[in-house]
């Protein structure tokens, strides 16, 4: 019986993918396996016996990554799950930005009591009147799972559109619009573009990403949009290119204590996975990853160890996960009689294989060796 404890609220939907192999647990420190959303793991003590941690999301920032990995716990994520319901929210920011629909709400509310209402509006709707997006030119930074989608709906909304991704999968480039151009370069995509989304992960290479030399180089009076995470840009001097002129207005569903109330941004409450559909799919992918490792012993979509799976288990299954240079591979081959594969990711490698023999956790041992399962 594996134990599973949730640290978040999850969707029904995830949780009755669960069989009668599993139990929900409250005690945290008894858990083989955790499913969360947002929990901040970072302070925990992570349970001896975890094995493996289910983000219903994409965004991991909020799990021990690196001290996972060193006690041999496997951490999924949710990777495009959610990716519709980012993809509408995304375009619900163009169409607000576009026609200056909550300049227009918060003066619409200002006329309560007014004693002709619609004369009143006639006279002062001028005051918002805005463009339509049609025939304007959006830049689609990163074509993952959301840039396309993004890309593809603007696309087929009357607008020109842009991408670049210098990491451009192939899964994305068969899903991406053949009409769609693909700029070889920011500088070459910043001047064209009447709208800017960002869809990229943090990293150290993409934090501030948008700073004073990326607005410079945009039209005057862009518009542009961060669905992906506040920390991709520079807000010291993001304000100063709305004050300037070169950025008309800013959307983001990161809100922070330097963006929030500022004139020209909008800031949304983080609603972009906010759907009972997305929240849906989340969970399932999520359970579903952390079942298949738990039973199988099978890596799809996870953060901090190797894809790797050889599919539904046959009869035993042998399941490492080790530091790369921990040479498995041959002690593992001279002990089964069946498939073996192994793959590497970073420092740690992990290895799965089959047979058909009696095989114990302690024939295999050694330097680097992190976690052995033996699955019957």
């Amino acid at each position: 019986m594996y134990k599973i404890s949730t640290l978040n609220k999850i969707s029904p939907a995830g949780l009755a993918r669960l069989t009668d192999e599993y139990t929900i647990t409250e005690n945290v420190q008894e858990a083989n396996s955790i499913i969360l959303r947002s929990y901040n793991m970072h302070d925990m003590d992570l349970p001896a016996d975890l094995m493996a941690v289910g983000r219903a999301g994409a965004g991991v920032n909020n799990i021990p990554l690196d001290k996972c990995a060193q006690q041999g716990i496997v951490v999924f994520n949710a990777p495009g799950a959610n990716a519709n319901a980012v993809k509408e929210l995304c375009l619900a920011g163009m169409f607000l930005a576009a026609r200056n629909i909550t300049e227009g709400f918060e003066w619409a509310k200002t006329l309560i009591g007014t004693e002709d209402v619609g004369k009143a509006v006639e006279k002062g709707k001028g005051q918002f009147a805005g463009t339509e997006i049609k025939g304007k030119t959006l830049g689609v930074i990163g074509l993952g799972a959301i840039g396309v989608l993004v890309a593809n709906a603007a696309e087929s909304l009357g607008m020109n559109v842009i991408g670049h991704d210098p990491f451009l999968s192939v899964k994305a480039a068969h899903s991406l619009s053949n009409t769609i151009d693909i700029a070889d370069s920011l500088k070459d995509l910043y001047p064209q573009c009447d709208y800017i989304t960002i869809h990229v992960p943090v990293m150290d290479s993409t934090k501030a990403m948008i700073n004073a030399e990326a607005f410079a180089q945009m039209k005057d009076g862009v518009v542009f949009l961060n669905f992906a995470r506040d920390k991709l840009v520079n807000d010291s001097d993001l304000l100063s290119a709305i004050d300037s002129g070169k950025v008309k207005k800013y959307i983001t569903d990161f809100p922070n204590d330097t963006v929030i109330g500022k004139k020209g941004i909008l800031a949304l409450p983080h609603l972009g996975a906010s759907s009972a559909e997305a929240e849906d799919n989340c969970a399932v992918m999520a359970v579903d990853q952390v079942m298949d490792y738990l039973e199988n012993g099978n890596i799809v979509n996870s953060v901090n160890m190797p894809a790797c799976t050889l599919g539904p288990k046959k009869g035993t299954r042998i399941s490492i996960i080790s530091k790369a240079d921990a040479g498995v591979l041959e002690k593992v081959a001279a002990i089964c009689d069946g498939d073996v594969i192994n793959k590497v990711k970073g420092e740690y490698a992990y290895t799965l294989a089959e047979t058909t023999g009696d095989v114990d956790e302690s024939a295999i041992t050694g330097e680097g060796i992190i976690r052995v399962r033996i699955l019957r």
